[in-house]
C-alpha cells in the first residue's frame, strides 16, 4: 500500500504536449496503461522530477478525494490570482474559504437565481436577431456574448449602457488565456516585477501587456460601482452584487470592496467560458443526433422541460467543460491501493468518469435517457461537471438556468445546421475544452416559431423553488433569406470571421 501510483517516465513537457494536443486521447491512453488511479503532469510541470498530480478515473475513487481534507485554493493560486485576486474562492482555502463560501452562497441559490429567467430569455432573444442567416458562424461566440451579458447585468447589476458599453471589450479579454498563461509560466520573481513596475506593463510586445491593461481598466469600472451601489444602498435590487453588498458574515462584517472585486471577477472566470462552452457542446450534440433535437422540440413545444434537463445533462457529461479540479493533500491519502503523499495534487479526471462504461453503458453515444427514469439516480452518482463535496460550483445553479433558458429560446426561434457533419473534437482552451470548430453552423428562422417570449418558464410550479430541477448540490424577408446576406431580424449583417475551426482565442 505504501506504492506511489504508477505514471511515465516521460519528461513532463513532452507528456503536457500530448495532452494539450488531444486532452480526451491523453487520459483515456493513461487508464488503459495504468488503471484507474496514475500521475500525469497537467498542472504542474517539471522537466525530469515525477509528475506530483494524481487523477482517477471512477466516481467511488473521486469521493474519497471530495471527502478528505486538501487546499484547493492553494492548488489553483499561482495561475488563477493575478486575475481573480488573493481574496477569491477559488484561491483560498479553510476558514477564510468557508466565510466566503457562506457568504456567496445564498444569492446564488435556485430560489435566488429563479428570478433571472425573464431577463436571461430577452438577453438572448436580443442577441438571436443578430445572428447572420444562411451564413457560417461559430455558435460558441454567441454563446459567449450571451453568457457574458448575463454576468453584466444579472451578477454585476450593471444597467448603464455607457458603462456596459465599457465592459464588453475589456471582459473578454480579461478571460482570454494568454495574459494569465504567460504570468503562470514566468519565474515568480520575474511575474512580481512585471506586475509591480509601471514601466514594464507598458511594453507592447508582452503577452501580459494587453491583460494587465484591461485588468486594470475593470477593476477601476468595478471599485467605481461598488462605491456607487454602497452609497445607494436599494433594498429592492436583486442582482448578485447588490446581494453581496448587504450580507454580512458570523461576526457581522460586510465584505470588503476587494474581497466583492475579487468574487465578482471569479464569478465571470468560472460562469463565463464555462457556460457558454456547455452550450456550445450540447448544440454541437443535438446537430448531430436528430432523433434527440425532435424529440426535445416536441417536448418544448408542449411546454414541458424534463427532456431538457437531461438533454442538458446529457451534454455535459459526454463533453465535459473541465477536465479536472485539483485539491493539494494535507495529508497522505490512499487510493485504489496505492499512497498519495502529502503535498500532491489529487483530483479526478472528469473526462474518464463521465465515460466510465460501468456508470454509462455505451459512454461514447449522445443518450438522454440515462438520466431519466430508472437509471438516473445512478447516472447521477458520477455526474460532477460542477465537481463535487464541500467545492461543489457555487454557481452552478445560475449556469444551469442559463443553458434551460437559452436551448429553449433558440430551438424556439431558430432551425440550426451543422456547417460539418463529422463530430467536432474537444480542444483545451485555458482551463477548459471547447469545441475543435466552435460548433461552426448556419441558421434559418425556424418557419413555425415559438412566439411566447421570453421567460416561458410555467411547466411546474414546483421549479420556483430548484429552477433547474436538480436539487441544491448557466422573419426576414424572403429575398433576404434565400440570399442569405441578412441577420435573424431582418438587418443586414456583417460576414464573422472566416476561420472557425479556427484560431486559439
Amino acid at each position: 500500500m505504501s506504492l506511489l501510483p504508477p505514471g511515465s517516465r516521460v519528461p513532463s513537457p513532452f507528456q503536457v504536449i500530448r495532452f494539450v494536443r488531444g486532452p480526451m486521447r491523453f487520459f483515456e491512453s493513461r487508464r488503459r496503461r495504468y488503471g484507474t488511479v496514475f500521475r500525469a503532469p497537467v498542472f504542474r510541470i517539471g522537466w525530469f522530477s515525477p509528475a506530483k498530480e494524481v487523477f482517477v478515473g471512477t466516481a467511488e475513487l473521486a469521493e474519497g478525494i471530495y471527502t478528505g481534507d486538501g487546499r484547493a485554493g492553494e492548488a489553483r493560486r499561482d495561475f488563477l490570482a493575478p486575475v481573480v485576486g488573493e481574496h477569491s474562492l477559488l484561491s483560498l482555502d479553510h476558514e477564510p474559504w468557508q466565510r466566503h463560501r457562506k457568504l456567496l452562497a445564498p444569492p446564488l441559490r435556485p430560489k435566488a437565481v429563479s428570478g433571472y429567467r425573464d431577463e436571461i430569455g430577452r438577453i438572448t432573444a436580443e442577441n438571436i436577431s443578430r445572428w447572420p442567416v444562411g451564413r457560417p458562424f461559430p455558435l460558441w461566440e454567441r454563446m459567449q456574448e450571451i453568457s457574458l451579458e448575463v454576468i453584466m447585468r444579472l451578477v454585476f447589476g450593471i444597467t448603464d449602457s455607457e458603462q456596459l458599453d465599457r465592459l464588453r471589450p475589456l471582459l473578454p479579454t480579461l478571460a482570454n488565456p494568454c495574459g494569465p498563461y504567460a504570468l503562470m509560466l514566468m519565474p515568480r520573481a520575474a511575474r512580481d516585477r512585471i506586475l509591480g513596475r509601471r514601466l514594464l506593463r507598458r511594453i507592447p510586445f508582452l503577452p501580459t501587456t494587453r491583460f494587465l491593461a484591461a485588468r486594470d481598466a475593470v477593476d477601476e469600472l468595478l471599485y467605481a460601482e461598488i462605491v456607487r451601489r454602497r452609497a445607494e444602498s436599494r433594498q429592492d435590487a436583486t442582482d448578485v452584487l447588490s446581494r453581496l453588498l448587504a450580507a454580512r458574515d458570523d461576526h457581522g462584517r460586510p465584505m470588503t470592496d476587494q474581497e466583492l472585486r475579487d468574487e465578482l471577477i471569479t464569478m465571470l472566470e468560472a460562469g463565463h467560458e464555462t457556460t457558454a462552452s456547455g452550450l456550445a457542446w450540447t448544440f454541437e450534440r443535438l446537430l448531430r443526433t436528430p432523433h434527440v433535437l425532435r424529440t426535445l422540440r416536441a417536448e418544448l413545444d408542449n411546454g414541458q422541460e424534463t427532456y431538457l434537463d437531461a438533454v442538458i445533462k446529457e451534454g455535459l457529461r459526454i463533453r465535459p467543460v473541465v477536465y479536472a479540479t485539483l485539491r493539494l493533500l494535507d495529508a497522505p491519502l490512499e487510493l485504489g491501493g496505492h499512497e498519495v503523499p502529502a503535498g500532491w495534487a489529487v483530483g479526478p479526471s472528469i473526462p474518464l468518469i463521465h465515460h466510465d462504461p460501468v456508470a454509462f453503458p455505451e459512454p461514447h453515444e449522445f443518450r438522454p435517457e440515462r438520466f431519466l427514469g430508472d437509471g438516473a439516480t445512478a447516472a447521477a452518482k458520477s455526474w460532477m461537471p460542477f465537481g463535487g463535496g464541500r467545492h461543489y460550483c457555487v454557481g452552478a445553479q445560475l449556469a444551469l438556468l442559463e443553458m434551460r433558458v437559452i436551448i429553449r429560446e433558440v430551438l424556439d426561434r431558430m432551425d440550426l445546421t451543422a456547417v460539418d457533419p463529422e463530430s467536432e473534437r474537444p480542444r483545451i482552451r485555458h482551463v477548459t475544452l471547447v469545441p475543435s470548430g466552435l460548433t461552426a453552423v448556419t441558421a434559418q428562422p425556424r418557419a413555425t416559431a415559438v412566439k411566447s417570449g421570453p421567460g416561458r418558464g410555467d411547466h411546474d410550479a414546483a421549479k420556483t423553488q430548484d429552477p433547474v430541477g436538480w436539487g441544491a448540490g448557466e422573419h426576414v424577408g424572403p429575398g433576404e433569406e434565400a440570399a442569405g446576406q441578412g441577420t435573424a431580424d431582418g438587418r443586414s449583417g456583417l460576414c464573422p470571421r472566416q476561420n472557425l475551426a479556427g484560431r486559439a482565442r
